[in-house]
């Protein structure tokens, strides 16, 4: 016991000289990192020419023909060409401008009393973009550039009027885990498509006077490095049992050497040891669902994915304002979760709710920064991890297209395509 406690105070006053002697380094490193924080918060979203404040967004209605002979997959090539946009900006751009994170888009289903629209978000200047891809794959649609439909309730809720209910989505599992996709929904004996909005689309349907549900898609294209980064290798690894060493940082490092420094002086050092296992091979150590699942992975991590931020809003007036309507919303979006592979569910930390005390008060402090949010999806949020799930592009295909009851597909409600549901998932806190 007397050792410990002189070898603790001996490594106490080695850490405190090296202080003293380096503290002119170890200070200024330690204030740049809150600097540097502080400085893209001011330049990307809160100075007067801030980049966020710099995006000028425009509405796009898509209106699709009543009925297309054409399957859920040409939507892929929607989401490819609008990945296209992604570009990695210098570090000018970064650190001057506060261009933090690629071009957004939020595709938005909305009902605003019974009455379904599908829109699509934009920056200005992809206008274009996106209505050539529509146009490319439904040549019979409408593409309407129309008024941001948020304006046409109140920018303060709640108020005595109207109330609220709000909440992002995230992820169970890791990000390379996928969700049940369009692919997933076939009849194996007749071969039709299941549809599975439906269930989403009656409900919204249903809607009376006042009540108004937005759901929305925030993506923003990821780079073909991100299948190819530690976090979605180790999940592979995990299902094919390769076994891999934990990731360290720098800062991991630095304290495996300031608590080895003591033990080190005064006992012997010993390295681990590393015994190799025979192992059977891969088809035989793996159930039939891991297989499934691990096919899943390798496809998610083949494709385009992008960073999502999924988000449900319930906004209505308080005399008819009716929160059953939320839990029929998610039920119809469980249809997409996958027990195997992975799930989405309401973030707790975004969800206008409370527990225990004050139930009413505190969730209404939470309520009118939900409202804000959801009015400016694309623009908001000013780090890197603003975004909240990764999901590839034939995910956001199940939802962008519905089975007409004739076999024939209909461009109804093209659905999902990034903390996302951040396509591909799960960055960012909007």
């Amino acid at each position: 016991m007397e050792n410990n406690t002189l070898n603790f105070f001996y490594v106490a006053k080695v850490f405190g000289s090296f202080l003293l002697r380096f503290w002119w380094i170890i200070l200024p490193t330690a204030f740049y990192y809150v600097f540097k924080f502080l400085w893209f918060d001011y330049i990307a979203g809160y100075s007067a020419d801030s980049f966020v404040a710099g995006k000028k967004f425009t509405i796009l209605e898509i209106i699709p023909p009543r009925e297309i002979e054409r399957g859920p997959k040409i939507m892929e090539s929607f989401y490819t060409g609008i990945s296209a946009t992604l570009s990695n900006p210098d570090n000018i751009k970064t650190y001057i401008e506060g261009a933090l994170f690629p071009d957004r888009f939020s595709m938005e289903l909305v009902s605003e009393e019974g009455k379904v629209h599908f829109y699509v978000r934009t920056e200005t200047k992809h206008k274009n973009l996106i209505e050539a891809q529509i146009y490319a794959q439904y040549p019979g649609a409408e593409v309407i550039e129309v008024k941001d439909y948020c304006d046409r309730l109140p920018k303060v809720v709640p108020n005595k009027n109207w109330d609220i209910w709000g909440a992002d989505f995230e992820f169970i599992k890791d990000n390379a885990y996928p969700l049940k996709t369009y692919d997933k929904f076939e009849e194996s004996i007749t071969g039709e498509m299941i549809d599975p909005l439906s269930t989403l689309l009656e409900t919204m349907g249903t809607l009376g006077p006042g009540q108004h549900v937005w759901l929305q898609f925030v993506i923003q294209p990821l780079s073909e490095k991100w299948s190819k980064e530690p976090a979605q290798q180790a999940v592979h690894d995990k299902i094919t049992g390769r076994a891999t060493a934990p990731t360290k940082g720098h800062w991991d490092h630095m304290m495996d050497v300031l608590f080895s420094l003591g033990p080190a002086l005064f006992s012997k050092i010993e390295f681990g040891k590393s015994e190799a296992k025979e192992q059977q091979p891969l088809e035989f150590r793996l159930t039939p669902a891991e297989r499934d699942t691990l096919k899943d992975v390798e496809e998610k991590l083949g494709r385009n994915c992008f960073k999502t931020k999924m988000r449900l809003i319930l906004i209505g007036r308080k005399e008819n304002f009716d929160k059953a309507k939320v839990a029929a919303v998610i039920g119809a979006i469980k249809q997409f979760n996958d027990i195997h592979a992975n799930q989405v569910k309401p973030e707790d930390m975004t969800k206008t709710y409370a527990n225990v005390i004050n139930i009413e008060s505190r969730s209404d402090i939470r309520k009118p920064s939900c409202s804000s949010r959801s009015r400016q999806p694309a623009a908001c949020g000013t780090h890197r991890s603003d975004c909240g799930l990764f999901l590839k592009k034939r995910y956001a295909n199940s939802a962008w297209c519905r089975e007409s009851p004739n076999g024939s597909t209909r461009l109804w409600f093209l659905h999902i395509s990034t903390r996302v549901l951040y396509v591909g998932t799960g960055y960012y806190g909007y």
